[in-house]
């Protein structure tokens, strides 16, 4: 049996990343055609451009990986029934719930790389393509709001306009209050960088509200005690998708924890979670599509098939999502209900087919 699951493996898995290696392609395309209305921005030239679509890669590869996945199951076992192999296999006695498993057992192999992708090699690429496009392009990693970035610190309030790399930052201002919301003091301080695990100010503006009488004082420096991660703040100027699932936990605790709502981030969670889930129903789904059709069944049929499942799922699941977001469902209903759905017509596709 692990010739016949090698020899699965193989078929699935080649023609998968095939498939992932022509939608990379198409798609880089059209991302490069995007990139290309920028170039003259600062020193955002051709090479940064081709840099930034390239780095983009592994994110593009991961939200592909449930559609390769299919057209590559598709491919991979309409091949085999093509040429009387799916038939070989049964005349020797293998029953049709070990092809299944022979099948799944690759689209295991396919659900290990969605996951390694996502989590290891997309996030720290897409900051480098995020870091590369905005320093190229402006000279900084700044901010595209005016008011910059919020956080909550027990008491504290802190307002950040620019996010430099390396964690440091710039124009600070640090709202501090007592349990009754009165204001205790309020700093501002033109830049800051985290050292040693502290931040250190530099330039300082403070003005003290505890006395009878505000008192201000200006300093060349001071360090500020916060348990306030610097990490989490460069996650508030990112597209929270654009995160691993680990960061995305730490932030959600981080928020919840300062009685701040987390929905966005829950979503995303979710979201990223069920990209590989997705790609395993996709295999799923392939089955009974191909061992219930007819071996006359052209290839281009079943891409065609293949592609339209695979819109139609992209499209619900976009959906649903942002309807989740508006109407307030829960996250892993509204990020993972469409695939839910998607395994419930595979596993009755698969059980007619028995």
């Amino acid at each position: 049996m692990k010739i016949l699951d090698n020899y699965i493996r193989r078929n699935v898995i080649a023609t998968t990343l095939t498939v992932l290696v022509v939608l990379l392609a198409i798609f880089s395309f059209f991302s490069f055609l995007d990139e290309l209305e920028d170039l003259g921005h600062g020193s955002y030239g051709l090479v940064q451009a081709v840099s930034v679509v390239f780095l983009r890669l592994p994110g593009l590869a991961y939200q592909l990986f449930p559609i390769a996945a299919l057209l590559g199951s598709l491919m991979g076992l309409g091949g085999m029934m093509e040429r009387n192999e799916i038939a070989v296999i049964r005349c020797a006695g293998v029953s049709r719930e070990r092809v299944v498993w022979s099948v799944m057992k690759a689209g295991l192999v396919v659900v290990a790389l969605a996951m390694f992708v996502g989590e290891v090699v997309f996030p720290p690429a897409e900051g480098q393509a995020r870091e590369l496009r905005a320093l190229a392009s402006t000279d900084r990693s700044s901010s595209s709001s005016e008011h910059g970035f919020w956080a909550r610190d027990g008491n504290a309030y802190i307002n950040i306009r620019e996010i430099l790399p390396g964690e440091r930052f710039r124009d600070i201002r640090i709202l501090e209050f007592d349990d009754g919301n009165k204001l205790l003091r309020s700093t501002r301080a033109e830049t800051a960088q985290v050292k040693g695990g502290k931040w250190q100010l530099e330039k300082v503006g403070q003005t003290d509200f505890s006395g009878p009488l505000p008192t201000a004082r200006t300093l060349d420096s001071a360090s500020w005690d916060s348990l306030l991660d610097p990490d989490l703040l460069g996650l508030v100027a990112i597209n929270p998708d654009t995160l691993s699932s680990l960061d995305l936990f730490r932030y959600i605790r981080f928020v919840e924890n300062n009685g701040q709502s987390a929905e966005r981030w829950k979503h995303a969670l979710w979201v990223k979670l069920g990209y590989p889930l997705a790609a395993a129903v996709m295999v799923y789904l392939s089955i009974p599509l191909v061992l219930g059709a007819s071996r006359s069944v052209s290839a281009g049929r079943r891409i065609l098939v293949g592609a339209l499942i695979g819109l139609g799922f992209h499209v619900m699941n976009e959906t649903s999502r942002h309807l989740g977001l508006v109407v307030g469902m829960p996250p892993a209903l509204s990020a993972l209900g469409p695939t839910v759905l998607l395994f419930s017509i595979a596993l009755f596709l698969n059980r007619r087919a028995q």
